[in-house]
């Protein structure tokens, strides 16, 4: 693999241990890894030019369901709460195919790719018509993001008393059954691994106790992580605790979902005790503020997380309740709606930053990426901060006050994904327009 020079960055965020921020400095790439990092760094080969850039981590997006960039905007669920907002999107969910997977999939990563994303989750939780989980796999690997997709599931329909249709739910045993197929075919455990596969039960409302008990076990087996939906707004509370008898943190605990190798998407709902529970367990948290806003759930408690050392990432959310899937505008929102709760001490953009590259990278169980040290895998953004959004800007650094929302390069494991503000990987003028003539097409049907 070609090495690569980066060189002179005007502002080199490291997200490493000290936090170290170095002006007009080197990072130098060699097999996908971080060789060093310097001034003045001699190099042979390809040189990108940093003058005039902030340079950061790669940003790591916790939590996405990538299918639902084919459903933004829907009408009748643009003003409707999280139960309502399913219920009439599921309809639609349901007539997708596995090319509707594979090219939603393509358009919500070249989305995030260009927001500064090097590595994102996926929670694909409905299989609809012959899709499967490397519809989205195979998306990922053709455009070069590192991919830690998870196999969702469905259990308990609307004729069980769930909310789910009938037509999205499948069988206990094929969910498990095939939960094992995929990560026997496509998950690697070695710290360049571009792929992960996670074990995930959609919520609490769609699957039994039996599934998540089952799945649980099954994930810890194959030394696999763990990911669901909770507590994610006032309904979701009230549910849990008509149907389960307890709040959400205390039906996680006891089916085995709290742990290193778990992480829940939302917690907006979270009370003291389970903030508690989730540091004492290093159980992770994937925030989506954006969607939480749209979806009226609320602010989650991340300044109360932080400080209790709960592990918290940053995530878009599906394109469907966000709409968009821009990480670095998600960073900015996590600062924003903190300070709106807390006051405007409350989270720093270096903080939101922090979080959003790091914070994500720990939450997905990947200390080697999120970060800008020797030794870590080469997931680098570079962000041009000459231009009108960063004009006038007395700290650069300062990203997510002010400072552009698209990257100018993106490198993934030593290879440019995004150069000069373009996918390299894919022809993506001609991916969008197959999406926009599937969401022409699936509109018509309904």
């Amino acid at each position: 693999m070609t090495a690569i020079l980066i060189r002179g960055a005007a502002h080199l965020l490291t997200m490493d241990d000290a936090r170290r921020e170095l002006t007009g400095a080197d990072v130098l790439t060699r097999d996908g890894v971080i060789a060093e990092i310097g001034h003045d760094l001699s190099h042979d080969g390809p040189v990108i030019d940093a003058s005039g850039c902030v340079v950061t981590p790669g940003l790591v997006n916790t939590h996405h369901h990538l299918y639902q960039s084919l459903t933004r905007a829907v009408p009748g669920g643009q003003d409707a709460l999280l139960f309502g907002w399913l219920q009439t999107l599921y309809p639609i969910w349901a007539q997708f195919t596995p090319e509707h997977m594979f090219t939603s999939a393509q358009v919500g990563l070249a989305e995030l790719a260009l927001s500064g994303c090097t590595m994102s989750s996926d929670h694909l939780y409905l299989f609809p018509n012959g899709a499967r989980l490397e519809d989205t796999i195979h998306a990922a690997a053709e455009l070069g993001i590192r991919f830690h997709p998870t196999r969702g599931a469905m259990s308990i329909g609307q004729s069980a008393g769930g909310l789910p249709p009938d037509v999205l739910v499948e069988d206990e045993t094929a969910i498990l059954e095939d939960c094992i197929r995929v990560i026997d075919a496509f998950h690697d455990p070695k710290p360049d691994a571009m792929c992960r596969v996670g074990v995930a039960p959609c919520s609490p409302f769609s699957v039994s106790r039996d599934l998540m008990r089952d799945a649980a076990l099954l994930a810890r087996d194959k030394k696999v992580m763990m990911h669901t939906h909770l507590a994610e707004n006032d309904e979701d509370i009230a549910y849990s605790l008509e149907t389960f008898g307890c709040r959400p943190g205390q039906y996680a605990q006891e089916l085995g979902w709290v742990g290193r190798d778990v992480w829940h998407a939302h917690c907006v709902k979270l009370d003291p005790s389970e903030i508690a529970l989730f540091a004492e367990t290093g159980t992770g948290v994937a925030h989506c503020p954006c969607s939480n806003c749209r979806l009226g759930s609320g602010i989650a408690p991340v300044t109360s997380m932080r400080a209790a050392g709960v592990p918290v990432g940053l995530g878009v959310d599906g394109s469907a309740s966000n709409d968009a899937g821009n990480l670095v505008l998600e960073a900015r929102q996590a600062m924003l709606l903190q300070r709106v709760a807390q006051g405007a001490e409350a989270m720093s953009a270096r903080t939101a930053l922090e979080i959003a590259t790091r914070g994500g990278a720990d939450v997905l169980g990947r200390p080697e990426c999120g970060r800008i040290a020797v030794g870590c895998r080469a997931d680098i953004a570079i962000w041009d901060v000459s231009g009108v959004t960063a004009a006038g800007s007395w700290d650069p650094a300062a990203l997510l006050l002010a400072g552009p929302t698209t990257v100018r390069d993106l490198i993934v494991e030593g290879r440019a994904v995004v150069r000069d503000g373009q996918i390299t990987t894919l022809n993506l003028s001609s991916v969008v327009a197959r999406q926009n003539r599937m969401a022409r097409a699936l509109r018509e049907a309904m």
